[in-house]
């Protein structure tokens, strides 16, 4: 193998870049050729490419985003569209893809495999709702910017006497709300994965009040409820000053911790590994702190790990 690819797709995530990153300067020091691809999958089939030297990835291990850009394709979904894709990594001579994302990003590098396209998946997405990984790159420093956020209207919430709904993204899996609430002490949180009875809400801020607390803040994930409707429900139950608080994109933003670095690095350095291996249609991830890597069918059919334990232990946390 002489020549790889990478890209960027789905929804962005704090230390895409830290991962372009590793994967260019891995593949040239192993003496590889690298293209960039822009914009997605919707790149790849336009040949929207442009070849990647050691500098065109300096001073980007700390920044948010991807330089890659991202866009989410619909015409790649179909058999027309991965046809253009290929034709065009093959009119690049690119042998082996590295694809940053989530869920269906790697359902894209599963069809191209499939087609003799090698590909390697690396979990990109602030959901951290990828199998076969304990951690997507992006989790953390999206549960920073929510803390952070908790953390500021707590101190509003207080000054008010008043009951905060904090809706923060999570469409599948919980464990954005899931952690942040445990962090941020929320006295309720609101998932997917675990059915709530309004009854049970209304019961615990009830119990807060009668034993002096001025303030509640409920973390709910997208998912569930949109907030607006929540903060209704609560509102009609207890007659209690309800605010919502949508955080919305500010998750994906902003510069990536530590962790998500580090992260994104010994992923991205594996995933030149595995291409220059002859290896393809697998994913990598980190499980108790080792780099793994599965097949793209086992990611699919594995369940997301949910710490159901974390959950109760929240709930016994803030009676």
């Amino acid at each position: 193998m002489k020549t790889i690819g990478v890209l960027t797709s789905g929804g962005d995530s704090p230390g895409m870049n830290a991962a372009v990153r590793a994967v260019v300067r891995k593949a040239i020091y192993h003496d590889l050729n690298v293209y960039g691809i822009y914009q997605g999958y919707s790149g790849l089939m336009t040949g929207n490419f442009k070849k990647l030297e050691l500098g065109s990835v300096g001073d980007i291990i700390h920044r948010g985003g991807t330089i890659l850009y991202t866009a989410r394709s619909e015409d790649f979904k179909t058999a027309e569209g991965q046809r253009q894709g290929i034709e065009q990594l093959k009119k690049h001579g690119i042998e082996g893809l590295v694809v940053i994302g989530g869920d269906g990003s790697f359902k894209g590098a599963q069809k191209l495999s499939e087609q003799g396209i090698p590909c390697i998946g690396l979990p990109g997405t602030i959901d951290n709702d990828i199998a076969g990984t304990d951690y997507t790159v992006g989790f953390n420093t999206a549960l920073h910017t929510v803390i952070d956020a908790i953390d500021k209207i707590r101190d509003t919430a207080t000054s008010h006497e008043r009951t905060f709904i904090i809706e923060v993204m999570g469409r599948h899996a919980g464990d954005i709300a899931l952690w942040a609430g445990l962090a941020g002490g929320a006295e309720t949180i609101i998932i997917p994965e675990i059915e709530f009875k309004l009854s049970d809400v209304v019961g615990r801020i009830k119990s807060g009040q009668q034993r002096g607390k001025k303030h509640t803040i409920i973390v709910l994930a997208e998912g569930v409820s949109n907030g607006m409707d929540f903060a209704k429900l609560i509102k009609e139950e207890t007659n209690l000053d309800t605010r919502v608080t949508v955080l919305g994109h500010i998750q994906r933003g902003g510069n990536p911790t530590a962790f998500d670095r580090v992260l994104a690095s010994r992923l991205g350095g594996r995933a030149v590994e595995l291409l220059i291996e002859g290896k393809a249609g697998r994913a990598v991830g980190m499980e108790q702190n080792k780099i793994v890597d599965y097949s793209f069918d086992e990611v699919f059919s594995l369940p997301h790990k949910f710490d159901e334990s974390m959950y109760k232990l929240s709930q016994e946390l803030s009676i």
